[in-house]
């Protein structure tokens, strides 16, 4: 779970990781351009029933702190998703990444071919969990 502290409110604002790095690319986009927009999001199951909304200014101290080390890839689609709410007269929401779980497609008069497009698997070399 990452944080975003904004201005001198001593209350973090945490969100998951991911999100907080794809908000973090729509928000300073925003902020670099010398736009002001609002954030909403509502509310983690562990805190009050609600929501809530920020005003983001250029002139106010923003930080963005992570817990993984790492950062994740990205998803260009929900990047734009971001944007495209921070430019309506909401804001932006935090809206869900939509992942893409269509199966993939294949050309039928394209076979798989064996050791170029899959690796082949023994009988009996299959791994055991640990």
């Amino acid at each position: 779970m990452g944080t975003l502290y904004y201005g001198d409110s001593g209350t973090p604002i945490g969100i998951e990781d991911r999100a907080l790095a794809h908000l973090k690319v729509a928000i300073t986009t925003k902020l670099r351009r010398g736009e002001s927009f609002t954030l909403s999001w509502q509310h983690a199951d562990d805190q009050p029933r609600g929501r809530s909304t920020l005003w983001l200014h250029p002139s106010i101290p923003l930080r963005f702190v992570f817990d993984e080390p790492e950062a994740p890839e990205l998803s260009r689609q929900w990047i734009e998703d971001l944007m495209r709410s921070a430019n309506s007269t909401g804001g932006i929401g935090l809206v869900p990444e939509h992942l893409d779980t269509d199966p993939i497609p294949t050309m039928p008069d394209q076979p798989v071919q064996v050791g170029v497009d899959v690796q082949e698997v023994e009988a009996g070399s299959e791994t055991q969990p640990a």
